[in-house]
């Protein structure tokens, strides 16, 4: 079986569970939008992704997605990892949206970054749901003032939250919570509509729970090789 092959199941797989999550949900397929998250994979299956309708990539390092972004320009690229500021400039310069905004010394970063490159750069507040903000993500009770740097900072536009379920927790009650605090946010900033959550494990749960972006990469690619010593 050729690769392109292998995708397009893998894709039709995750599809059937997105429709019938949805359908549970009582929620239009269209409602939500699958991200496929290519980290340690290469730029070739980006390119038999976007050849069978796949438009959103996600990455987590920046010098990976750089390297892919020029290699396959014609999608658009999420950033979805920890972001350190001396990487803003450079993730500023072709992500089309930035999942894991947790500080406004990164929403800073990330507004001079989107400014040097002339360019609007959609980001996402990424919330803490275990309380342990050392794991990335602010605490949910961080959120309106994160917010409000972001929205007022030129060259970024606030589009909503992001969160990853804490290990060894149920996911339903973590998204749950998550939908709360985007509740919460869109009393004041109405167009932060968009909640990032789920990703192969737990998808159906996110959805459930009104997420609008999956992050999936293991469903989509097969299972990572481990890492080489």
């Amino acid at each position: 079986m050729s690769r392109r092959e292998e995708l397009a199941g893998a894709l039709t797989a995750v599809e059937a569970r997105l429709a019938a999550a949805c359908a549970v949900a009582g929620r239009p397929r269209e409602d939500v939008q699958l991200i496929a998250i290519t980290k340690t994979r290469p730029a070739s299956d980006v390119a038999l992704l976007r050849d069978l309708g796949v438009e959103d990539v996600g990455e987590n390092r920046d010098q990976e997605a750089r390297e892919k972004a020029a290699a396959v320009p014609d999608v658009r690229w999420h950033f979805v990892g920890g972001l350190q500021t001396n990487k803003a400039r450079s993730v500023a310069s072709y992500a089309f949206a930035v999942h894991s905004v947790d500080r406004p010394a990164l929403v800073d970063a990330l507004s001079a970054g989107a400014l040097r490159a002339d360019r609007e750069l959609a980001v996402l507040l990424q919330v803490s749901l275990d309380g342990d903000p050392s794991r990335g993500g602010a605490l949910s009770a961080d959120v309106p003032r994160l917010a409000d740097a972001a929205a007022a900072a030129p060259g970024l536009r606030l589009t909503g939250v992001m969160a990853v379920a804490p290990l060894g927790t149920d996911p339903a009650a973590a998204f749950a919570e998550l939908a709360e605090v985007s509740a919460r946010l869109r009393a004041t900033h109405p167009e932060a509509t968009a909640i990032s959550a789920g990703m192969s494990g737990d998808l159906e749960q996110a959805i459930a729970s009104g997420a609008t972006h999956v992050r999936v990469g293991t469903a989509l690619l097969g299972e990572r090789p481990p890492p080489s010593r």
